[in-house]
């Protein structure tokens, strides 16, 4: 790395200049992932392009639309600890708080997590079930993807050469509830597996898993399930049952493919009861 040119731009425009004129150039946010990468031998780029104080990549605010937009350079912590992230929003915040340590949280920002397309990652899963917008930028454009359409393949993303993410952008918040359910070894592991459940007051259900694909794994007939009521053991059950069949999960240190589907029903089922009990708590 001591060969590697660092380029502190101070605005959007100039990173972005930088990423069109240098191919080989990686953007490096709060560096928490990308550094170890580095370290690990697994990439060498010749020039890495800091994101830090470009405000406008920074901090949450609401949009016209009544929706939320979250800064990529955003950290961890900030999103944790955001009031607005609540009812069907709720699992992103807590998905936030689940991330590793505190360290890693105040240094990680969330346009550098999902960048990496890490499929144990926390965040992932939670932008898919909050039906999430991805807002990516190159020199020439801004485009906008859905969280399902994001998250591609293991450690890949829909972002093309000179690109970035800008913003997550989720929808206008309504009542309702949501949960995330991780299973670690150890706290602060990347999870074995994990659920995100975004539930409105109509009752209106979207799941996502982590851990268990090369990307966040969903399913509309699983939706569909959900939305039945969170309180039919055997809608639950039928809806883990279809994520299943959806699922791709893989052997590694962690836990096998086979532990990692028995997993999915049950994980779902703790997480649909402990909405159900929120709703109720609330109605």
């Amino acid at each position: 790395m001591s060969d590697t040119v660092l380029h502190r731009p101070a605005t959007l425009h100039a990173a972005l200049e930088l990423l069109a004129d240098n191919p080989d150039a990686h953007a490096i946010a709060g560096g928490v992932s990308l550094v170890a990468i580095i370290n690990a031998q697994l990439l060498a780029p010749t020039a890495l392009v800091s994101l830090r104080g470009i405000g406008e990549l920074e901090g949450i605010r609401a949009t016209p639309d009544g929706g939320i937009a979250i800064g990529a350079m955003t950290r961890h912590r900030a999103v944790a600890a955001e009031a607005r992230l609540r009812g069907p929003l709720g699992c992103v915040s807590e998905a936030a708080r689940s991330i590793a340590s505190p360290p890693v949280r105040n240094m990680g920002t969330i346009g550098g997590s999902i960048s990496l397309g890490d499929p144990g990652a926390d965040l992932p899963p939670a932008l898919v079930a909050v039906d999430a917008t991805i807002e990516i930028a190159n020199a020439r454009r801004t485009r906008r993807l859905s969280a399902r359409e994001f998250f591609v393949d293991w450690y890949t993303t829909a972002l093309e050469p000179g690109e970035l993410v800008t913003a997550v952008r989720l929808p206008a918040s309504e009542s309702g509830t949501a949960c995330y359910e991780k299973l670690v070894r150890v706290a602060g592991d990347i999870c074995i597996a994990s659920v995100a459940l975004s539930v409105s007051s109509s009752g209106t259900a979207r799941a996502a898993l982590g851990g268990c694909g090369p990307a966040p794994v969903f399913s509309d007939e699983a939706d569909a399930l959900l939305s039945r009521g969170l309180g039919d053991a055997a809608s639950v059950q039928a809806a883990g049952a279809a994520l299943g069949r959806v699922a791709k999960p893989m052997d590694d240190v962690r836990g096998s493919a086979d532990y990692r589907r028995m997993l999915i029903p049950r994980m779902l089922a703790r997480a649909a009861a402990r909405a159900f009990a929120q709703l109720e708590r609330a109605a």
